[in-house]
């Protein structure tokens, strides 16, 4: 299956950064293709479902699907699986500083026409801008 890795510093601490990660209603904030969460009773914990709604790359938009929380290790990695979807993403957190932390997004996934390559870019981009407590400093 193709890896794809996008990598992003961000101005926040990693305690900032996790913060925000950890909260699963956070999620359709950063992530492409998803408008709306509902963590089960575990929320942020390994083998937990959470269901999800958003336009789907392989369905019609708005549909409704389960997101797999694979591994969480706080303040340093956060793992989801989209079954749906045929997309894995490990998201791992590491001190680029006081203030500062480096983000890696790998997304692997089976497209034909590549949406796999940009969402991790997307999912960054979207981090970098709602993440910024360091700036304002």
């Amino acid at each position: 299956m193709p890896r794809y890795v996008a990598e992003r510093v961000l101005l926040a601490p990693v305690g900032d950064v996790w913060g925000f990660l950890a909260e699963p209603y956070h999620l359709s904030d950063w992530w492409p293709g998803i408008s709306g969460v509902e963590p089960d009773r575990r929320g942020m914990a390994a083998g937990a479902r959470w269901q999800v709604q958003g336009p789907s790359f392989l369905r019609r938009p708005e549909t409704e699907r389960v997101l797999l929380v694979r591994a969480v290790a706080p303040k340093e990695l956060f793992s989801f699986e989209l079954p749906s979807e045929r997309l894995g993403v490990i998201v791992q957190l590491q001190a680029a500083g006081a203030d500062r932390t480096t983000v890696t997004v790998a997304v692997d996934g089976r497209f034909l026409f590549g949406p796999a390559s940009t969402v991790g870019k997307q999912a960054l981009g979207r981090l970098y801008d709602l993440v910024q407590t360091a700036a304002e400093r």
